[in-house]
């Protein structure tokens, strides 16, 4: 969406949050310094990728095949989160088998033919499309007892299993930051691109119980929260 609204104008200010690296998207010149009409914050998920498969395999016992949801309408995060991954998975002994989906009916067939291949969990990579059909994942995730891995909070409120990410209110808050600052009379070109600092680990424990998992108590103390 930024990149759609940097190509329409190049005098609005325009704050943004992204996921995934705004200067090799071609959203900002640096993140020190932006340049033109952009500045935001992000959300380094892509770049957490690998710590959140450590925690699935500490979460899910004997977890060898994991599933990766992209969707390929989004091929620069699709690459990104892959790239991330894959290195991870061999250390891990892990193999990495990918599911595309763009749209809900494409989301329902990737779960049929999870259900067939049966992958020991499933890691789900953030996207706009997701986020917006959280709900359905995690239902269709639960229906199909299949543990799985977000990137935001907000997959696990809705019955999601568990997430690991940088805090998007935190992110949020950031881009009210700047826009009050341009609203007084600062240029996005001049404010640098703020990386998040606070990650948050959120496990759904009645989640876990109805997958049949026991949540380690290493993983219990070190979440920020648990819901119950």
């Amino acid at each position: 969406m930024a990149l759609a609204a940097k190509a329409a104008t190049t005098t609005i200010p325009i704050v943004f949050t992204t996921g995934d690296d705004p200067v090799r998207r071609g959203m900002v010149t640096s993140l020190a310094r932006p340049g033109a009409n952009l500045t935001g914050s992000v959300f380094l998920s892509v770049e957490l990728s690998a710590k959140r498969l450590e925690i699935l395999r500490e979460l899910v016992p004997g977890v060898a095949r994991v599933a990766v949801f992209v969707n390929p309408a989004e091929p620069n995060n699709m690459e990104s989160t892959l790239r991330g991954l894959e290195s991870a998975a061999r250390s891990f002994g892990m193999q990495i088998q990918v599911v595309k989906a763009d749209s809900s009916g494409a989301i329902n067939a990737a779960f049929e033919s999870m259900e067939r291949d049966r992958p020991d969990a499933l890691f789900v990579a953030i996207t706009p499309l997701f986020l917006d059909r959280r709900v359905h994942l995690a239902q269709l995730a639960a229906f199909h007892r299949l543990p799985t891995s977000y990137a935001l909070r907000d997959f696990v409120e809705v019955g999601g299993l568990m997430s690991y990410g940088a805090s998007a209110a935190d992110a949020y808050r950031q881009v009210g930051a700047y826009t009050g600052r341009i609203l007084k009379g600062a240029k996005p070109g001049d404010l640098p691109v703020v990386q998040s600092t606070k990650f948050e680990l959120v496990i759904n424990a009645q989640t876990a119980r109805m997958l049949g998992l026991a949540v380690p108590d290493k993983l219990l103390v070190a979440a920020d929260e648990v819901i119950e």
